[in-house]
């Protein structure tokens, strides 16, 4: 028996969810050697042309799909998203700044059932309550967050990632297009519009070194054209509040990467938090239902 499409989507999740957590430490890194919006820009401009080579070396049209569409989604996912959490991250650290932005599950869940029909069932929602207090107690909002812009910023990046998800995966019920070419188009749209707003703001010149080189490789080859892609997968195959929900793991993991390699114990609350995440990702996967079936 062949694998099923959906065990091949857990396991391009799971690859994303590292990828992505460590991601946030090498984005808060790169800042000491560019401006934001240079970075994003061309970590997404060079992240595009990665993707176009492989749909050339697999000989996958190059025909863009829908356009009106497909730059929507570059708006939100690329320009949007990376532009705001990049921008975050001037005043506010990689952790917190990526809780924050993993608020998008919860926009995602709101935009699917008002634009897909996608109504959430009983499970997804305890599986969301709980997700949502682990956040909570992980963010710890009682505290200080630091800049009040930063905190703003980072929130709205999540926002406009839980738009694109919900605006590809309604392009794949649409129009079904190949994962590795709408995810090239998107992203060289997106990349496009982040680099007319690089050319606009002043920022400060880039520091060509070792260390910004490597972090614009690890964000380029890995953090944008992988797993962008493996993301488009989980998108196509997985319900979207399931896929959204299951993100969250990047932001524990991040927690994590931060304790094990920058010695960022975490709090007992974040601790705390985890769990509950952790349980309403097993309440969303229905993982305890399928066993009683």
């Amino acid at each position: 028996m062949s694998p099923s499409p959906s065990r091949g989507a857990l396991s391009a999740l799971f690859v994303t969810i590292l990828i992505w957590a460590y991601s946030w430490v090498v984005m808060k890194q790169v800042l000491a050697y560019a401006g934001p919006f240079h970075f994003a820009a061309l970590r997404y401009l060079l992240g595009a042309a990665v993707l176009f080579g492989a749909l050339l070396l697999s000989r996958q049209s190059l025909r863009p799909p829908p356009l009106l569409p497909t730059l929507l989604i570059g708006l939100c996912q690329t320009t949007a998203f990376q532009g705001l959490e990049q921008w975050a991250l001037i005043g506010g650290g990689a952790g917190h700044v990526a809780l924050l932005a993993y608020t998008m599950p919860f926009w995602a869940v709101l935009l699917a059932w008002l634009v897909l029909g996608d109504r959430p069932t009983r499970r997804h929602w305890i599986g969301v309550g709980l997700a949502a207090i682990g956040l909570l107690c992980i963010i710890e909002p009682w505290h200080d967050l630091g800049s009040a812009l930063s905190t703003t910023l980072a929130i709205a990046g999540g926002a406009a990632w839980a738009a694109g998800t919900v605006l590809s995966k309604r392009m794949f019920q649409r129009h079904a297009p190949s994962v590795l070419n709408l995810t090239a188009w998107q992203m060289l749209l997106g990349g496009v519009a982040l680099g007319a707003i690089a050319l606009a703001v002043p920022e400060r010149a880039i520091e060509w070194n070792a260390a910004f080189v490597a972090g614009l490789a690890y964000s380029v080859l890995l953090a944008s054209s992988l797993a962008w892609w493996l993301w488009s997968i989980v998108l196509q195959r997985l319900p979207t509040t399931v896929a959204s929900i299951s993100s969250l793991g990047v932001p524990i993991v991040s927690v994590l990467l931060a304790w094990l390699i920058l010695h960022e114990q975490p709090s007992m609350m974040e601790l705390l938090g985890i769990v509950f995440v952790l349980a309403g990702l097993v309440a969303v996967s229905g993982v305890g239902a399928k066993r009683r079936a």
